[in-house]
């Protein structure tokens, strides 16, 4: 991965702005699956230990890979110690294992509102307070385009269910996962260009996985054994090599090509793809919402990603 000095203000070269595009596209996807085969998985493994064996699986597939690259980047990956530990305590700890702490607690469409819609707006006031990115009035209108596709999904076109959302306990873990996850992206934005993207992935996965450890044995100590089947050990595989090694590669290149900012309002692709594969797995049923809410966040991804999106900006009230 290149030095991350893409400047999310900045002009993106057609063919960048479209391969960074693709790229976020796929990884949407296979997050996309990651809801629905975790959604079993929950019952069956307590949620650290769920993370843990996770990133352990992804830790050991990626590193006979990276071994070489970790070979040659060791001393920039020694120099930047501290600014991994904190991009593999937010990306790698901290989101997931509150996203499937905040399972046991909160119902989906909560999870999914919070989590989906609320990540892209912190990744926009990070990158404003902290980059100093100005944000442009279309990247806005695009946002608000998704936001509004995500809550006709989830709310299913019912303004009884939409007022009926109230905050729990669980709420508060997804909100918590959704900051930790904007923090991530804005933190890869800025990646060393002498780490390597493989040296950076499985470092990162490492180290997080290291972090989850000592929060694993004390679950294990307080909580009934894992019983292991075959089909709990092909979805910690798809968990470890799909939803891990092979997402966060493209979302980490995604970000590299068109920014955080960008890259972020992709993540509203996913309960939008995640409908149509329970629909096509599960035999669920098409709606008019469905379509209306693709709509709408196809829209927003249009006018984020769209030329006049890097034109005069608007200042955020901060620097004004």
């Amino acid at each position: 991965m290149s030095s991350a000095t893409i400047n999310n203000n900045k002009a993106v070269p057609p063919k960048q702005l479209y391969t960074g595009i693709a790229l976020a596209v796929i990884a949407a996807i296979i997050w996309a699956g990651n809801f629905i085969v975790a959604r079993g998985v929950a019952t069956l493994v307590p949620p650290v230990s769920l993370a843990f064996f996770r990133w352990a699986t992804a830790t050991i597939i990626i590193l006979p890979f990276a071994l070489k690259h970790l070979k040659n980047d060791f001393k920039a990956v020694k120099q930047n110690l501290l600014y991994l530990f904190f991009v593999s305590l937010t990306g790698i700890s901290i989101f997931n294992t509150f996203i499937y702490i905040a399972g046991h607690s909160t119902s989906a469409i909560n999870m999914a509102l919070i989590g989906t819609t609320s990540s892209p707006v912190f990744v926009i006031i990070i990158s404003a307070l902290f980059l100093r990115d100005k944000i442009n009035a279309l990247r806005l209108f695009g946002l608000l385009f998704c936001l509004a596709g995500i809550v006709v999904l989830l709310s299913k076109g019912s303004i009884q269910t939409l007022l009926a959302f109230r905050f729990g306990s669980g709420d508060v873990w997804v909100l918590l996962a959704a900051l930790s996850f904007a923090i991530y992206n804005v933190l890869v934005k800025r990646k060393p260009a002498t780490i390597s993207s493989i040296s950076f992935l499985s470092s990162t996965f490492l180290i997080g996985t290291l972090l989850l450890l000592p929060f694993y044995l004390y679950e294990t100590m307080n909580s009934t054994p894992v019983v292991w089947t075959g089909n709990l050990v092909a979805i910690i595989l798809y968990l470890g090599l799909g939803t891990s090694v092979i997402a966060f590669l493209l979302w980490n290149a995604s970000i590299s090509k068109i920014g955080a900012v960008r890259t972020s309002l992709f993540g509203n692709l996913i309960p939008i793809i995640a409908s149509i594969e329970a629909i096509w797995l599960l035999g669920e049923e098409l709606t008019v919402v469905h379509l209306i809410s693709g709509g709408l966040v196809i829209i927003g991804l249009a006018l984020g990603n769209s030329r006049g999106a890097n034109r005069p900006h608007i200042k955020p009230a901060a620097y004004q």
